[in-house]
């Protein structure tokens, strides 16, 4: 089998260029009605087109970045379809991480679990992409207790998708505190020791979290 070698360097620029885009719709620096030109991007970062191309392939990749009829890429505008498979497949393997955390309801795990609750929603920098880091972190501490690394494999696929970056975006129009809460109420859930209960209570949390942002999309479309 003969393989090529890797140019690290354009690697490298291709994330960088990944990250900022990333960075400027969290922010929200980049609205539905601006375009993303390959060659405007490459002269302002003053870089080549080949790693400016690859991050907007990623992008759209991702369900970020959609081909504007007009030339280069805009925003993907998300379906409430696509948003609602997004939480169920939350719900899915964040449900069934609860059900192993209650059936085992280890006080230890418990403790550890309300202790990263605390740090993560004690947030001194108001920003989206704080907010967001908080609640992954929380969830992926609730799905990483219950040692299922196939369980783990799922969660981060869902969360790591950059499309996941773009839904939390659109929470600041709402009210980013909304993002954080109840979260206590979950290891409260489990620490009953009933599976069920304990999965109500997260597929619940999450159906809010739904909602949120349902209720976020609908005031980026009226803008």
């Amino acid at each position: 089998m003969a393989l090529k070698s890797i140019k690290a360097e354009r690697r490298r620029l291709a994330d960088e260029v990944y990250q900022q885009i990333l960075g400027a719709i969290l922010n929200n620096e980049l609205g539905k009605s601006d375009r993303l030109v390959q060659e405007k991007l490459a002269a302002e970062l003053q870089i080549s087109r080949t790693p400016v191309r690859e991050a907007l392939l990623r992008l759209e990749q991702d369900g970020i970045l959609v081909t504007s009829p007009r030339g280069g890429f805009v925003l993907h505008h998300l379906s409430e379809v696509e948003v609602e498979e997004l939480y169920q497949a939350r719900a899915a393997v964040e449900g069934q991480a609860v059900r192993i955390l209650a059936t085992h309801n280890d006080p230890a795990v418990n403790a550890r679990l309300r202790a990263t609750i605390e740090q993560e929603e004690d947030i001194n920098s108001q920003t989206v992409g704080a907010y967001f880091e908080a609640n992954r972190n929380i969830h992926r501490r609730i799905v990483e207790l219950c040692k299922n690394r196939y369980l783990l494999e799922m969660f981060d696929n869902i969360w790591n998708r950059a499309i996941s970056f773009h839904l939390f975006a659109a929470i600041e129009k709402v009210d980013l505190s909304k993002s954080l809460g109840d979260h206590m109420q979950l290891v409260d859930a489990i620490e009953t020791g009933d599976p069920r209960h304990a999965e109500d209570a997260i597929i619940n949390h999450i159906a809010e979290g739904f909602q949120l942002q349902i209720e976020a999309l609908a005031s980026q479309e009226a803008v």
